[in-house]
This record gives C-alpha cells, sequence and structure tokens, in this order.
C-alpha cells in the first residue's frame, strides 16, 4: 500500500479509500456525503463545481428538500479541516469559491502544492508513455510500475452518489489501461518469463479483456508453452461466446493463427543499441528522421519591474505549475484574473522571467488589449507569433483555424512559453495556446476564464499589508517608511492594498521630497477625494477602473453603480436583488457577471463586496449617471427588504410578540425562514449590513423619509441584544437615529429609539440612563397612541425598577404594562409581566405570590406555544423556587430553559441561568457543581463583554470556592466582583462588602 502519508503538507488519495493527510496525520474528512463532495472537487482538477452539479453528482434522484443548506454546510466543514488555521474573516485559499460554485486549489496550499495521488499517477503514466517514445522502454515500465504502486485497492472507496459511481468505473478502467501497457512493454523488454505468473492472476480477474489475454498468449508461447497459450484463446472464445455473444477481435484471432503457424516474429527480439555521443547526439533518436527547421528563439517579455514585491507563495506555487506539477498530460495553462490594478502583468511577466531556463526555445508575448476600445483579434496575434518563429508573411494562411494549427505545430517537440496579457475571454485566446506538453502558458485577464478547457485559475487578490507596506519603501524610499511606519500603514490601507494605488501614491512621495508619509494620511482620508490624489503622469487607478466598467452593457453598469451605495462591507444576493428591484434569480445571473469580470467579489456563497476603492469608483459613477430620487430608492428597497426580513425572525424569535406585526411596510418582501433558530442566525450573518442601513437613513435626515422604518427595523433586530453581540453598534447607530428623529419631528420613531436604547443600556447595567430612555419613551407612546412598544416600555421600567430593588415601584410598572397588553390583546406581553414580576414579589417577601406570577406566566407561555416565552418563564420559576428552598425543581427548571438558550445562542440569558444554578447549588450545598457552573457563567459573560453579569459570576464563583476551602481564590473572585459592582453603581456592591467583612471575622 502506497505510504501517502510519509511526506509533510497536504496529501491527498482517491485510489483506494478516499483520504488526507497533513504532515504525515490522517484528517477526519467526515462522513461519506463530505468524502464525496471532497473526492468530487479533487477530480474535477481545480475546475469549478456548481451546487446544481454536486447534489446531482452526490445525492442523484434521492436529494433531500435542503441538499443546498447540507452541501454548504460540508464545504464549510472541509475548509476547517483543510485549514484550521484559517481565520473567519480570510477567505479561504484551498476549497475556494468561485462563482455560484467551489473549486479545490491545490496549489494554493501553503507549504506549497498539494500532492494528489492521481495527478501523480498521471504525470507518471505520461512520462512513462514519453520514454516509450523516445526508445527508453526500460525506464517507462519503471515508472509504470511505480505509478501503479499508488493504488491501494477499490477507487474513491468510501465515497458515494452517482458521481462517485461513474468515476470508479473511470479509474478503474485507466489502471487497467495502465497495467496493460506495462505487460507490453516488459513482453518489450524480453521479461515474459517474470510476468506469466501476473498475468495469469490479471487475465483471471478479468476474463473478457481482450489485450490481456492476448499478452498472456505471447507470454505462453516465448515460454515454449505453446499449448496453454493456445488454451488460453480457447477459453477466452467461449467466455466471449458465452457473455457477450460473440467472437474474439481480429487481433486476438491472428495472435492465435500466428502461434498455430509457429510465426517467427513472435519471438521476442531485443531492442536496438542506442549510441550516444560526446556532443549529446543520439544516433537510434535521429535514425531516419528529417532535421528540424531552426526557428528563432523568440524573446519577447516585457522587462520585469526591479522592485517586483511580495507574492512569494503564489510565485512558487506558479513556477511548479509551470514546470508540469499537477498539470497530468496536458499543457500546463494559468489564468489570473483580477481587479484592474492589482498586478496580474507585473506578476506574469516576474514569473515567465523566472521560469526562462524551463524553456529553452523562448517566450513569445501578446497585448491582446482586451478591455480596450479594439480588442487585439486572435488571427491578428498568431500573425505576430508565426512571424516571430520565422515564418514569411507570404505563407502564412489566411484562416484563423489554418493559423492556428501551424502555430501549434511549429510549437510541438519545442519548450516555449506564451504569455497572452489583458485577455477579454476564452474564445479570444482559445486558438492561441500551445498544444504540445513541453511548452506552457500564462494568461491575464480581469474576468475569470472559468470556460477556458485545462487551465488553471488562479484568483489574484490584493496584497497583505506588509506587502504592500513593502512595494511603499520599494518607490517611496525605504528611510522614508521605516520614520513613520505607522502612517506608512495608514497610507496603504487607504490603497486598499492596492498595488497599483499602492505603487501611484509611493511615486508621489517620492517625486516630492518635502512631503511626509504622515502628509498623505489626510489627503487620503476623505473618501470623496481619495481616488483623485491617486494618479501620477498617465497612471490613474480611475482609469484602470473605467476600462473594466466601460466594457459592462447597460444592465450591468447600473448593478455596478446601484451596488454600490449601501454602506455595509458586503452585501447578501437576496438584499442585492431588493437594491437592484430584481427577482433573486434575475439579480444574482447579473451580480456573477460582475464577479467574473473582476468588479465584485464573492467571498463565500450568496455573498458579495466591492474593494474599497472600486466601491468609491462606482459611487462616483452613481453620482453621475443615477438621478438622486433612484438612488434613494434603491436604498429604500434596501431598508424595506431588511425591515421585512428583520421583522418575520422578530415574530419566530418572540412568538406570541405583537411588534413584528406592527412594524413599517415598504412594500418589500422579505426573508421566510423555517425556524427561530435560522431566524437569528440570519439576523447575526446580516447584522453589520442592517446596522449600516440604519446609518444611511438616519444620514439622510429627511423629514417624512425613511426615520420610522429605520427605527423600526433596530426594533425588529432586538433578538440579537439576547445574544450578547453588536452591542456597540446597537449604541452608536441607534443614539444617531435618535438624533435624527429629533431634528425632523418623527415621534414614533423617536420612542422606539429610545426604547431599543434603554434595553442596551440596560444590559450594559448603565441603569440610570436606561431609565431616563424609558421614561422618555413611556411619554412619547401615550402621547403617540403607540400601545405596543408602550407596554413594552412600561415593561422595562419595571425590571430597572427591581434592578435596582425598588420593589413597590416596579409591580405598579407591570401593572400599567398589563393593563397596556391586555387593551391591546397581547396575552405573551401579560405572560411576560407576570413572570419578571415575580422578582419583585420575593423582594417584599411574598413568595407566595412570587410563584403564582411565575406559573402563571409560563401557563399562558404553555399555552400559546411560545418556546422562547416557556424559557423565560422556567427562568423566573426557577429563581422563585430556589429563594424559598425547592431545590430540585429549580435545577429542572433551569436546566430546560438552559438548553432552550444554547440551542438558540441566547448568550445574555445562558449566562443569567448559569449564574442562577451556581446560586441555587451553592444553597444546595453541592460547591464542586456551584463553582463549575459559576465558571461557564463567568465565561459566557466575558465573551459578550457583559461586566454586570460578570460580577454576578464572580460572586457565585468567590462563595462556591470558598465552601470548598480555597479561601484565597474566593476571596480574590469576591474582590473582583466587588470591583465591577462598584464601578457598575449597584446596590449589590454593599452585599459583597458585608460578605467580605464576614470572612474576615471569621
Amino acid at each position: 500500500m502506497p505510504d501517502h502519508a510519509a511526506a509533510d503538507g497536504l496529501r491527498f488519495a482517491v485510489l483506494g479509500p478516499v483520504l488526507a493527510w497533513r504532515d504525515g496525520d490522517e484528517l477526519d474528512l467526515g462522513t461519506p456525503l463530505q468524502r464525496s463532495i471532497l473526492a468530487m472537487l479533487l477530480l474535477r482538477e481545480g475546475h469549478p463545481v456548481t451546487p446544481d452539479e454536486m447534489i446531482d453528482g452526490v445525492w442523484g434522484e434521492d436529494a433531500p428538500p435542503r441538499a443546498l443548506g447540507a452541501l454548504r454546510t460540508y464545504v464549510s466543514r472541509l475548509r476547517t479541516v483543510l485549514e484550521p488555521d484559517r481565520s473567519p474573516r480570510t477567505p479561504p485559499r484551498l476549497l475556494t469559491s468561485v462563482g455560484r460554485g467551489y473549486a479545490l486549489r491545490l496549489d494554493s496550499a501553503h507549504s506549497g502544492p498539494a500532492r494528489f495521488d492521481l495527478a501523480v499517477f498521471e504525470r507518471e503514466c505520461a512520462a512513462a508513455e514519453s520514454d516509450r517514445r523516445t526508445g527508453r522502454s526500460g525506464e517507462a515500465a519503471r515508472r509504470l510500475r511505480g505509478a501503479l504502486r499508488l493504488w491501494s485497492g477499490e477507487p474513491l472507496t468510501g465515497a458515494v452518489g452517482p458521481y462517485a459511481e461513474h468515476q470508479r468505473d473511470r479509474l478503474a478502467e485507466r489502471r487497467m489501461s495502465a497495467v496493460e501497457t506495462l505487460m507490453e512493454l516488459d513482453l518489450e523488454l524480453g521479461r515474459h518469463a517474470e510476468i506469466v505468473s501476473e498475468l495469469v492472476a490479471l487475465a483471471a480477474e478479468h476474463p473478457l479483456r481482450e489485450r490481456l489475454r492476448a499478452q498472456l498468449m505471447l507470454a505462453y508461447y516465448r515460454c515454449g508453452r505453446q499449448a496453454e497459450a493456445l488454451s488460453v484463446f480457447t477459453e477466452t472464445r467461449q467466455a466471449l461466446v458465452e457473455e457477450l455473444g460473440i467472437e474474439p477481435g481480429a487481433e486476438l484471432a491472428g495472435l492465435h493463427r500466428r502461434i498455430l503457424a509457429a510465426d517467427p516474429a513472435l519471438a521476442h527480439t531485443p531492442p536496438p543499441v542506442r549510441l550516444s555521443h560526446p556532443d549529446g547526439h543520439d544516433d537510434a533518436a535521429t535514425a531516419g528522421t528529417v532535421p528540424a527547421i531552426e526557428m528563432p528563439r523568440p524573446a519577447q517579455l516585457p522587462a520585469a519591474v526591479s522592485d517586483f514585491t511580495g507574492r512569494t507563495g503564489l510565485v512558487h506555487r506558479l513556477l511548479a505549475l509551470l514546470r508540469g506539477e499537477g498539470a497530468g498530460e496536458g499543457v500546463p495553462i494559468a489564468a489570473m484574473s483580477g481587479i484592474g490594478g492589482v498586478g496580474k502583468t507585473t506578476l506574469a511577466v516576474h514569473v515567465a522571467h523566472l521560469a526562462g531556463d524551463l524553456f529553452p526555445d523562448g517566450q513569445l508575448y501578446a497585448d491582446l488589449r482586451g478591455y480596450g476600445a479594439e480588442p487585439t483579434a486572435p488571427e491578428t496575434a498568431l500573425v505576430a507569433f508565426l512571424r516571430a518563429l520565422g515564418i514569411p508573411m507570404d505563407v502564412i494562411p489566411d484562416g484563423l483555424a489554418e493559423r492556428s494549427a501551424l502555430f501549434r505545430s511549429l510549437l510541438a517537440e519545442r519548450r516555449m512559453l506564451v504569455l497572452l496579457d489583458n485577455a477579454r475571454d476564452a474564445e479570444q485566446v482559445e486558438h492561441l495556446l500551445p498544444g504540445s506538453p513541453g511548452c506552457a502558458a500564462i494568461i491575464t485577464s480581469r474576468g475569470k476564464l472559468a470556460d477556458l478547457p485545462a487551465a488553471r485559475l488562479v484568483d489574484l487578490d490584493v496584497m497583505e499589508p506588509e506587502e504592500a507596506l513593502s512595494l511603499l519603501a520599494a518607490v517611496a524610499g525605504p528611510e522614508r517608511v521605516a520614520a513613520e511606519r505607522a502612517a506608512a500603514m495608514d497610507v496603504v490601507a487607504a490603497c486598499g492594498f492596492l498595488p497599483l494605488a499602492v505603487r501611484i501614491v509611493a511615486a508621489r512621495l517620492a517625486s516630492r521630497p518635502s512631503w511626509t508619509v504622515a502628509s498623505l494620511v489626510p489627503r487620503l482620508a476623505d473618501e470623496r477625494r481619495r481616488l483623485d490624489e491617486m494618479k501620477i503622469g498617465n497612471l490613474a487607478v480611475s482609469a484602470t477602473f473605467a476600462l473594466g466598467y466601460g466594457q459592462l452593457d447597460a444592465r450591468q453598469a447600473r448593478a455596478f453603480r446601484l451596488l454600490s451605495l449601501p454602506a455595509g462591507s458586503g452585501i447578501s444576493a437576496f438584499a442585492a436583488a431588493a437594491v437592484l428591484g430584481l427577482t433573486p434569480a434575475e439579480a444574482e445571473d447579473l451580480i456573477e457577471s460582475l464577479v467574473d469580470a473582476s468588479l465584485l467579489e464573492a467571498p463565500a456563497p450568496g455573498r458579495y463586496r466591492f474593494h474599497d476603492l472600486l466601491k468609491l469608483f462606482a459611487r462616483r459613477q452613481a453620482e453621475d449617471a443615477e438621478e438622486p430620487a433612484a438612488r434613494a430608492l434603491a436604498l429604500r428597497r434596501l431598508l424595506g427588504f431588511y425591515l421585512a426580513s428583520a421583522g418575520a425572525a422578530h415574530r419566530l424569535a418572540y412568538e406570541g410578540s405583537a411588534i413584528a406585526d406592527n412594524l413599517t411596510d415598504l412594500g418589500v418582501l422579505g426573508h421566510s425562514f423555517s425556524s427561530a433558530d435560522e431566524a437569528v442566525a440570519w439576523l447575526s450573518a446580516e447584522a453589520e449590513d442592517m446596522f449600516g442601513a440604519v446609518a444611511q437613513a438616519a444620514q439622510a435626515d429627511e423629514p417624512g423619509g425613511d426615520l420610522l422604518a429605520a427605527a423600526d427595523l433596530l426594533l425588529a433586530l432586538e433578538p440579537l441584544l439576547e445574544s450578547g453581540t453588536s452591542q456597540r453598534d446597537f449604541e452608536q447607530r441607534t443614539s444617531a437615529l435618535l438624533a435624527a428623529t429629533r431634528r425632523t419631528g418623527e415621534r414614533r420613531g423617536e420612542m422606539r429609539c429610545r426604547y431599543v436604547l434603554g434595553r442596551v443600556l440596560f444590559g450594559a447595567n448603565r441603569l440610570a440612563e436606561a431609565e431616563a430612555h424609558f421614561l422618555a419613551a413611556r411619554t412619547l407612546g401615550e402621547e403617540t397612541g403607540d400601545h405596543i412598544v408602550l407596554g413594552e416600555t412600561c415593561n422595562a421600567l419595571a425590571v430597572v425598577a427591581g434592578r435596582r430593588r425598588r420593589h413597590t415601584e416596579a409591580l405598579e410598572w407591570f401593572d400599567r404594562a398589563t393593563a397596556v397588553y391586555r387593551e391591546v390583546g397581547n396575552p405573551a406581553g401579560e405572560a411576560l409581566a407576570s413572570c419578571y414580576s415575580a422578582r419583585d414579589h420575593l423582594g417584599l417577601g411574598r413568595p407566595g405570590d412570587a410563584i403564582a406570577a411565575a406559573e402563571r406566566g409560563l401557563a399562558v407561555f404553555t399555552e400559546i406555544g411560545s418556546g422562547a416565552g416557556v424559557a423565560r418563564a422556567r427562568y423566573h420559576l426557577g429563581n422563585v423556587l430556589s429563594h424559598v428552598g425547592r431545590l430540585n425543581e429549580a435545577v429542572v427548571h433551569h436546566a430546560e430553559c438552559l438548553a432552550f438558550f444554547r440551542a438558540s445562542n441566547q448568550r445574555v440569558w445562558e449566562q443569567r441561568v448559569c449564574y442562577r444554578l451556581a446560586a441555587t447549588f451553592i444553597a444546595a450545598g453541592r460547591f464542586a457543581e456551584a463553582a463549575r457552573h459559576a465558571e461557564q457563567a463567568l465565561t459566557v459573560s466575558r465573551e459578550i463583554t457583559h461586566p454586570y453579569g460578570e460580577a454576578q459570576s464572580l460572586a457565585a464563583l468567590g462563595k462556591a470556592l470558598a465552601s470548598l476551602g480555597e479561601t484565597g481564590r474566593g476571596r480574590q473572585a469576591l474582590v473582583k466582583a466587588l470591583d465591577i459592582f462598584t464601578r457598575l453603581g449597584s446596590p449589590e456592591a454593599d452585599d459583597i462588602r458585608a460578605l467580605l467583612r464576614e470572612q474576615v471575622e471569621t
């Protein structure tokens, strides 16, 4: 069995079980379906595979309704396995997204090209065939035998589905073809005696393969075993007639006749002796051949830049590709794509110069002007190539196909590199590519040439920050950059790490010795002028972008402009459809065409983003070409989509709540969700973009605008508050929108902003500020008649009063909230108020009322089927039961609601329940369990930056540790808790001081 795992780096195997290793350690590839997806990507050799192809190939006709979601999950898991150290914000380098599909880039492994047993097998088979053609049969046989040792059983073992079954048959046939070729070589080399037993076993395993049977007959005959040779023919004929109803083919029948006739030509003839001369001349290789026509050795590459910087890993991978590693039997072709100014030509020329020794017969270069006004026709480029190869003009054929055929004929048996720069599409370059394995090609294009057969796609991204800094130093001067490193990093960041932008800015610095690096920072900080600063002489970032923009049709150009308007760092496919006013299917096709043109990026399936500078360029085009009303309408459609989607999510997250049914309707359809978990996950994924939409609405600041809708969007995002995420975004965006509503007199919007801001501040334990906003919201609610949010506001005021131990006041606010909920017919609100009031009944020494209030809320939530409500009710009931000493019942309720909160990623509630469980276990004298839950609560508090929860958790942990005899650690935890409670102004600080004094006294 081959030792795949022996070498360093990534290794993949399909010639047997589907396996992978990293540095010798086998990777866990997961379920058979997940292995099948990996196998499919491996066998596509870096070419993109669409989701539909994957689903058909893996599941076939039995695909489940949610196969696409399952596929994305498997792809995500594979990415984690293949690149375990990749951060979530870093695009994958191995299993990449290409358009709507995926591709596995084995040449993108960090430690160099990943080894793939099938690619090695094919490469060795191709080398063996080359050796055989040049008379080196012994070397060919050695290579083939080594290649066959890579096999370790039935191919694709562990993979399932129609695609795996089909490929399993293909690979098995490929192996048998190699085995038959090896047997033929061994017969040529006179090894008939050594391979007879091997042929007997093979023929028995494959009784209908006539070529194997013929080889066994010939081996027997050459060993002097004529009777056995004839017996093989008889058995084979019988099997063919019985199984297939056919007679043996001409080759087998002819061999049978020649054996019967004892044809002398069947005897083994040793190969001719090869004569090598000191000058390298080989008699056997040249005998009987016509001398080759002497061709010029073209050297057309443009000059390489002297200050080339970075791209080290990519340079190594491209050189490996040009050497033929992983290219199989075909011509190595690197098709490099990327945004204008990303350095495609510079990199291609640099690599081509480095690879000069690999192509001793020369290099050809053509600028195809794919994005200019008049792209170079392939016929014209071929004329230039043929002239460079010494063909007179008067003998060059007229037709494209004829010129291409002559070009490939001239390159046959030679080693030449062809560099096709600035190609428009695959059609422009397909006739300009060499056809012989000794040659190679590099293509640069803004568009992704995914439809170019056999090309290895290389999507060139912007530079890494340190690479961009090195380029700035190389052009502007290393001393200047080293002296102002922080300012220099700000400069390259403002350039979006785009090489052309960095080079232009660096050149401006170099030409102005009196400028400091820091003086550029404010010039580049103004987004409206940033592109104007990025030009010098004939170089300009805007001009480069304009070439790509100028190639778009009217629909693409409109999409390019409008999609630059949203403030978020990216946008989903569904949100983009809303911006464009199209169906998701229509929008996806349009957006994907922009991705193919390298004017948009697709960092993940269904997600899109601009490069920062390209977004500024697109916005400028939008300001020039789109009426203000059209731009405003696009953003309004986006806000409407987010609001409708967030409302649907809120409805599922808070079953029974009336808020979702009372949000502004902008007439745009939103996302639909099948579960609360899915809804909240969507909110988390889209949060940044939705906060951006709120910010843009606040900046519009127009009476009668969309401020109320933006405030409603913040209200609908309420489930995110339970996860403990986005607290800063909530505070910043809500504060800005609140200011806008006050300036414009949008009182309902102001009320909702104040309610949301109060909730955010309450979560940060800034109780006085929260209470002030809730009180203002309550006044506005009564004035505007907005009773839906008024009930929530009264409830919130009650909770704040209870937290501040004003229990009588809290119960009064709960009564007001209940009255409002009852007036608008909101039983879930009544139940919520009843549950929350339990704490205040306890605070007033009324445990019976507390239990009754919590149980009443639980009954209502259970009746209306609200999972979130039931979990909250169980939490409050558990607290009360713990307080009255019914500890086992309390633990049961808390355990039930903890499972719900964890499953729905409600981290704030998870912390609360863990803290309460710790308190209950302390009361029960189970201090080890108390400490464990307190530590869990502490971890969650710190992860979501929840100071009040952190102080609670530390207090519980301190008590548990002290009871376990770890007085030192326990006291440290209590001191930390005291410090946080004091800083927050919480009344619990007095409780901790008293406890610490008690410990000192005892």
